[in-house]
This record gives structure tokens, sequence and C-alpha cells, in this order.
């Protein structure tokens, strides 16, 4: 199921970063756009490269209403939605029991509720229309789960699960399901991260040095949600991993937990 030229899509935290890179090459392949930030003037600033009559929103994904709001945008500006990209994330990362609870809230709004919602308000609309690709961002932390990423992981691994539940309910309704579970590539999640100084230091190192780039991600995400790929997984190492994982079940934790533990 190729995305059409003319499709009418949605992109949460479209401000920077895997949002801002698959805003525009949806826009390259003559799609039809209403882009949303917490930033306005960052959704402003993509909806500027993008061109045409891409619209800019402020939306903050932890408002159900809010993020309605974009879904009602597109129904009003351009007849419906063909795809939805709920991106929108946030990183926090730290040890159970330390991490502060309004952080552990915080991170669940973001990252799963804000999905939660997206998929909430658009799904009914795409089996009216009986077509629709959705694309829900989660990461290789929602398949693997490493110590230190408690909140993180917690929320990313609910993405993974809302997605393969609605791959099941969707089977031919002709909707396209992916979750997008990528390892480090270049982008900025790392400077609104909530952590420990030296955790953030680690982090930043390893998005910065990632040799993959936000917009390569792009690319292999709209193809696998084209061919209709369930688990999008960019990288060979988070392919290697998760393959390591389910060879070794509980062994690749003690594994995981020795390296951490090393690390801290």
């Amino acid at each position: 199921m190729q995305i059409p030229k003319d499709a009418r899509a949605i992109v949460t935290g479209a401000g920077s970063g895997f949002g801002r890179a698959v805003s525009i090459e949806l826009g390259k392949r003559g799609g039809r756009l209403i882009v949303s930030d917490i930033d306005l003037e960052a959704a402003q600033e993509t909806a500027r490269l993008i061109g045409g009559s891409t619209r800019a929103m402020r939306v903050d994904v932890r408002d159900a209403e809010q993020v309605k709001s974009q879904v009602d945008a597109a129904v009003v500006d351009l007849g419906g939605v063909d795809v939805l990209v709920n991106n929108a994330g946030v990183a926090v990362v730290g040890r159970v029991g330390e991490v502060a609870l309004e952080d552990w809230r915080f991170e669940v709004e973001v990252n799963l509720m804000s999905v939660v919602y997206g998929c909430h308000f658009a799904v009914p609309l795409m089996r009216k229309q009986r077509r629709g690709w959705i694309l829900n961002v989660a990461s290789a932390a929602g398949l693997l789960s490493a110590p230190m990423m408690g909140p993180y992981n917690v929320t990313k691994a609910g993405v993974v699960a809302l997605s393969e539940t609605l791959a099941g309910e969707l089977i031919g309704e002709g909707i396209n399901v992916s979750v997008l579970c990528p390892t480090f590539f270049r982008t900025n999640i790392h400077k609104a991260q909530r952590s420990s100084e030296e955790l953030r230091k680690r982090t930043e190192k390893l998005i910065t040095g990632a040799k993959w780039t936000a917009e390569d991600i792009a690319r292999v995400a709209l193809k696998g949600l084209e061919r209709g790929s369930l688990y999008v997984i960019p990288q060979t190492d988070g392919k290697l991993f998760w393959r390591a994982k389910r060879v070794l079940g509980a062994q690749f934790y003690a594994v995981a937990g020795r390296v951490a533990r090393r690390m801290t």
C-alpha cells in the first residue's frame, strides 16, 4: 500500500529531529500536512521548510483535546487523515526508585498517552475511509528494556504493544500500522532529557556520534510503513540486540545488568 502523493498527513513533535525529517519527506512526496509541536515557532519553521499550504499548530500532546484539535483541523482543512505519525516524545532515564514520580507521569503522558490519543481520534476516521497509514514512533528501548532507562523503556514498550494491538484489530480494513524502533541517531531528544547530568552527557555522546541521521530514519520508516512492516528496526545493532534477547531470554538482562553496573 503505497502512500498516495497527495496524502493528508498529521505529524506530532514536528518541530525538530525525526518529526521534522519525516514531515519534510512527506512534503517532498506531495503530501498535504498539518504539523504540530509544543514549540509553535519550531513547527512553523518546519512548515516553512515544506512550503505549500502546510499548516503549523501548537499542540501539547499531554492534552487529549489538543491532540483532537489537530485531527479535527485535518478533517476541516484537508478533508480527512491518510497518514498519522505519532512522534512527540521526551526522554526520562534513571534508576527505578530514584526517578521522581512526577517525571514518570510526565514521561507516560508525553510518550505513551499522546500516541493513545492520536490513535483514538484518527483510527475511526481511517476505518470510514477504508485506508490509512499509522506510524507510531517508539524506540529499540521498547523492545530491549535496558537498565537505567525505566520510564523511557516502559512508555516505548507501551507504544509497541498499542501498535501490535492495532495491527490485529485493523486486519482487512486497508490500514497499515508500523512501530518505529530505532537505536541512536542524530536528533535533539537529549537536550530536554530529564536525568542526572552524567546520564545526560552519556546519552548526548551516543546521539551526536551516531552515523544515522533523522532523514535516514525517516526514509526507512516510510518505506516500512508502505510495505506493511509492523516492526521497523532501521539499524543493524537494534536488530542484533533484539535477536539476542529472544535467544538468550533472562540471560540477556543478566549481561545487560553487569554492563550497566560497570558504567555507573
